[in-house]
């Protein structure tokens, strides 16, 4: 009986569902804590699970010939755009491993979910979408163009090179037509993301003993001011959809021992920014803070501003392909998660700066995320899936 493709694309899924939540298993298995952990282990066995399944998979590596990504394309046979599936299979650290329930690496099943750290960010989206390539290759003749799926082993550590090195690559597709990023959490479609705006702020002041008799000026003294103003600058509030700009002093460094009045300390500071507090705007606050302190600090050298990171906030426009694709499919399978533009950046908003459109959220229902006890709700691993693979057909069958 030939099923309407809704209800096909859930009987797939559900069929699937068992094979998902033990690839998933596998992988949580395998400690892949970005910038802590070997990936080589990760790496080998989903490559051998992408090989018995016929995908073909690739490992990318960057210029140091570190592996940075897991990547495989599905072909079809007829002309169109290419679109990538995207998860990260590198996770955030454990934490205090005493406080979880489980160990971490356990990937326990126990009362409808899956535990482990990146069971839910984003590992499950891995093997989801393994699955949902290994089900485009039976049936090359519906796909109009190719899907790329590509698993990054750079992202929790913020470089992002697996993502990086397919994008930037020059045998990349020219006609990419947009990214779905796997990031779990079914309440929402995730269209946007504030961009980012990094500075390190190197500020100077006078060496001396910190027993001398006649006082200098201290770089950590002068720090704490800056700090002070930049958490005190006004920022625009709410607009468009996307939260207020924010302004965070995230690290201090400065200073050795006991007995030297430092001359430099260095803060890093991280703006998110929207339309109505761009990178400028920004920038600009950044500098005027720093000029009014090193105004008030005259006896110090002013103060050095290092450029570190820019993307652009962004937001997919109501009637985008990938936007009206996922909205479609949830509604066909009866849901109706909200668009969402997130408070934090993603690799969705280094792929705006290249004119690549994507979501970067919806997935299954989680808790725990880069907290204790991560977890991930096993009965909505299908319908996210089945959600996938119609968005799949709307963008790529004919």
């Amino acid at each position: 009986m030939n099923l309407p493709e809704p209800a096909a694309a859930s009987a797939r899924a559900h069929a699937d569902l068992d094979s998902v939540v033990a690839l998933t298993q596998d992988l949580v298995r395998i400690p892949t804590r970005g910038g802590i952990d070997p990936y080589d282990a990760a790496i080998d066995h989903l490559m051998g699970w992408m090989d018995d399944h016929g995908l073909a998979p690739q490992v990318l590596r960057d210029a140091s010939d570190t592996a940075v990504a897991v990547a495989a394309r599905v072909q079809g046979r007829q002309p169109g755009r290419t679109w990538v599936l995207d998860a990260c299979l590198d996770t955030a650290p454990f934490g205090d491993e005493d406080a979880w329930h489980h160990p971490p690496t356990s990937a326990v099943l126990e009362d409808g979910w899956l535990w482990g750290r990146g069971a839910a960010d984003s590992k499950v989206a891995v093997a989801i979408f393994c699955h949902l390539a290994a089900r485009l290759l039976q049936q090359p003749q519906t796909l109009r163009g190719e899907v790329v799926v590509l698993f990054d082993l750079d992202e929790h550590t913020g470089g992002f090179a697996g993502a990086r090195r397919y994008f930037d690559s020059p045998d990349t597709p020219a006609d990419i037509g947009g990214v779905m990023i796997g990031y779990p959490g079914m309440n929402h479609i995730v269209i946007g993301g504030r961009g980012v705006h990094r500075a390190r702020l190197h500020v100077h002041g006078v060496a001396s003993h910190s027993g001398a008799s006649r006082p200098t000026p201290s770089a950590i003294a002068k720090a704490a001011e800056i700090v002070t103003a930049l958490n005190l600058a006004p920022l625009p509030g709410p607009a468009d959809g996307f939260a207020a700009g924010k302004l965070t002093v995230t690290a201090i460094d400065g200073g050795q021992g006991f007995s030297t009045v430092p001359d430099l300390c260095t803060l890093s500071v991280d703006a998110r920014t929207t339309p109505a507090f761009d990178d400028a705007h920004a920038a600009q606050t950044i500098a005027d803070v720093v000029a009014k302190v090193d105004t008030d600090w005259p006896e110090t050298p002013p103060t050095l501003v290092e450029a570190h990171t820019r993307w652009p906030p962004y937001a997919l426009n109501h009637d985008a392909p990938l936007r009206t694709a996922l909205t479609t499919a949830a509604a066909h399978h009866g849901f109706d998660p909200a668009a969402k533009i997130a408070g934090p950046s993603n690799i969705g908003n280094y792929l705006a700066r290249l004119g690549i459109p994507a979501t970067a959220g919806f997935g299954p229902h989680y808790e725990g995320l880069h907290a204790t006890n991560e977890r991930v709700r096993i009965d909505t691993i299908p319908i996210v899936q089945a959600i996938y693979d119609r968005a799949l057909q709307l963008l790529t069958q004919s």
